[in-house]
């Protein structure tokens, strides 16, 4: 009998201060209008009080004089009047938004915790919906089975189960998620000890250690521990390059650089760059591949899928602190790296195009998988931000299984251009795909926002089957880590405030799928660089002589020599413009001699071609995209690179 009651206070309630409120705005724009007819008022006495004080300055008659002083009076008057007036319309304003300010702060405080009240009613009413739900599926076991004879039949729980519901009672958290959209939800990590004891089918334990990072369980997809990795690298790899030089940017001889420049031709100082290309920092993807090494050996396709999706996000670690601008590669520009014999993967990228850019990249690896994909990046100043937005399929296809993975990246945002301290941060949604069995993962990247209470950097996804029947939820921050937690049991909630129904998953406490390495020591100095980043430009035997490393202006920054970098700078972007020219001279010539079509083979006068990779129809994307075709690494064995050009 109470809750009607109480419904029915709150109705009139509710009407009374919606009634308020609206005559309250009525007043307001009353007074408003009381304002705009007392400025058009001043403005009217004023301009005729300036006529008045202009005809008086030209009288020379006494007796028109004194009129002309009444005049002037009785306008001032009139002037100091409205002018009182408009002072205190302003006054009753301010003073009648003033107090229905406080109103409406204390309407929005009581929304505000009814919202949280009902949010926290209607967790405790899923909490006790599934102990409901459990204690009558463990009811027969009481009635019809002794403690030691465990039942089989279907839908009758054993003994071991009443245990690890038990358990599950405590580790069991509930998220809610869009019916349409993944479950943008935060998953707090809960004892790891309780967690194998919840699962019935695992055995044995590490010590209780607060992560996953040794074990080696596949019920559950884990944190790597490293086993991809513990083959000792033949090579010592460098730990450390010159300490950025301390220069500061002076913009005026930027600006007088300029002057009388197209352009596309102003030559962008190195204070802006990191000594990486952009073929560099792409083969950063890499950084984690032991993610992949074991995600190439899960027989379970939904644990593989976490940890593709571990993956796609550990690409984004680098970026944290990494403000400065990668190198534009020039075109026909490769970069490889070679690490079979610590890691098993060979990598190879190539700049296909220049306008717009666009980077091809490749890599086989011995431990059962392959990736490669096209980047072409477009970006939009936006006044204060600078949006980076990489285009173009992601591809990974593992050999054993056949399972081939697609998605795209998402989009960059360099804040503070203008004025400020320059700060990245990625937004925007992946969707992974897996086009074997239709398996998807759905993440999500939250936008930085000042005022909200959400973890900074926050990643949050759902792993789903072909038929959208949700399996693992997915948390973390791309700059640090991510957690899986596997779905036991979901129910349909309440509508939201959208109007959605949503859904309340209970999952079993999360596992570590990934997590960030530290930096290097002193990497503040060295551009933030990772330990895999201080390798990449590290020169090579029997490199292609398009190799990144082999660029003269990115050497002598990495070296400190900034001035002779810009120098060097200039003189390739102008070689190639010069050589671009020389391309589009050729076919103009091809077209005005008629040989665009050769009359005996019919074909077509070709362009600029890649080295290494050529253009095909992607099948999955119906999309046009480079993929390798073959031959470097045969031509690196003979150390033969007499086809490739001189762009240095």
């Amino acid at each position: 009998m109470l809750a009607p009651d109480d419904s029915g206070e709150e109705e009139p309630t509710s009407r009374s201060d919606r009634s308020e409120l609206q005559g309250a705005l009525k007043t307001l724009a009353s007074k408003l209008d009381d304002l705009c007819t007392c400025n058009e008022l001043i403005a009217k006495h004023g301009a005729a009080l300036q006529r008045s004080l202009s005809e008086l300055e030209a009288l020379r008659v006494p007796l028109e004089g004194s009129e002309k002083i009444k005049a002037v009076n009785e306008r001032a008057t009139l002037f100091r009047i409205t002018s009182n007036a408009m002072i205190n319309a302003c006054r009753d304003f301010l003073e009648l938004a003033e107090s229905h300010s406080r109103r409406w702060q204390r309407v929005l405080q009581h929304e505000r915790e009814q919202r949280t009240h009902l949010e926290e009613t209607i967790e405790q009413l899923a909490k006790q919906h599934n102990s409901l739900e459990r204690a009558w599926r463990e009811a027969p076991t009481h009635s019809t089975n002794t403690p030691d004879t465990p039942t089989t039949h279907t839908g009758v729980s054993e003994r071991p189960r009443k245990e690890e519901a038990s358990d599950e009672d405590e580790d069991t958290e509930y998220f809610d998620a869009m019916e349409d959209s993944p479950a943008f939800i935060t998953v707090t990590a809960a004892d790891p000890s309780q967690h194998r004891r919840s699962q019935s089918n695992q055995s044995g334990a590490s010590g209780g250690q607060p992560s996953d990072w040794n074990l080696e369980d596949h019920s559950s997809p884990s944190y790597n521990d490293l086993s991809g990795r513990e083959v000792q690298p033949r090579r010592k790899r460098r730990t450390r390059i010159p300490d950025k030089p301390n220069y500061s940017l002076n913009l005026w001889s930027i600006m007088k650089n300029c002057i009388g420049k197209e352009l596309s031709k102003i030559p962008m100082p190195v204070n802006f760059n990191e000594p990486l290309s952009m073929l560099q920092r792409l083969t950063e993807d890499l950084e984690y591949s032991e993610l992949l090494d074991k995600a190439a050996r899960c027989e379970n396709s939904l644990e593989q899928m976490c940890l593709v999706a571990a993956f796609s996000v550990s690409s984004y670690s680098t970026t944290v602190h990494r403000t400065a601008k990668p190198f534009n590669p020039l075109l026909g520009e490769t970069y490889e790296l070679d690490r079979l014999e610590e890691f098993g993967y060979r990598s190879l990228c190539e700049q296909v195009s220049h306008h717009p850019p666009a980077a091809a990249h490749h890599v086989m690896s011995q431990r059962g998988w392959t990736l490669w994909q096209e980047i072409t990046i477009a970006s939009k100043f936006r006044g204060k931000y600078l949006s980076i937005m990489p285009l173009g399929a992601i591809h990974l296809q593992f050999h054993a299984s056949g399972n081939h993975y697609v998605w795209r990246k998402v989009t960059s945002t360099v804040h503070n251009i203008i004025v400020g301290k320059l700060w990245i941060d990625q937004s925007g949604d992946i969707d992974i795909v897996n086009h074997r069995t239709k398996e998807t993962c759905q993440l999500k990247f939250s936008p930085y926002s000042y005022f909200s209470r959400e973890v900074p950097r926050k990643v949050t996804g759902v792993v789903a089957d072909s038929e959208g029947q949700a399996h693992y939820i997915l948390s973390g921050t791309w700059d640090e880590r991510m957690e899986s937690a596997k779905i036991v049991q979901s129910s349909r909630g309440s509508s939201g405030a959208e109007g959605k129904q949503k859904t309340v998953y209970q999952t079993l406490s999360p596992r570590l799928l990934w997590k960030k390495y530290p930096l290097p020591e002193n990497a503040e100095n060295m551009y933030y660089f990772s330990s895999l980043a201080l390798t990449l430009n590290e020169e090579e035997v029997s490199m292609s002589l398009t190799d990144s490393r082999l660029r003269p202006d990115q050497r002598l920054m990495e070296e400190g020599r900034w001035d002779e970098a810009n120098t060097e700078k200039q003189r390739l972007e102008e070689k190639q413009r010069a050589v671009r020219r020389r391309r589009e001279a050729d076919a103009s010539n091809a077209v005005d001699e008629e040989f665009e079509v050769d009359s005996e083979s019919g074909r077509e006068y070709e362009g600029y071609q890649p080295l290494w990779f050529h253009q095909r129809m992607d099948p999955l994307t119906g999309e046009m995209s480079f993929v390798y075709k073959g031959g470097y690494w045969e031509a690196k064995e003979r150390r033969d690179w007499s086809m490739c050009p001189d762009i240095f």
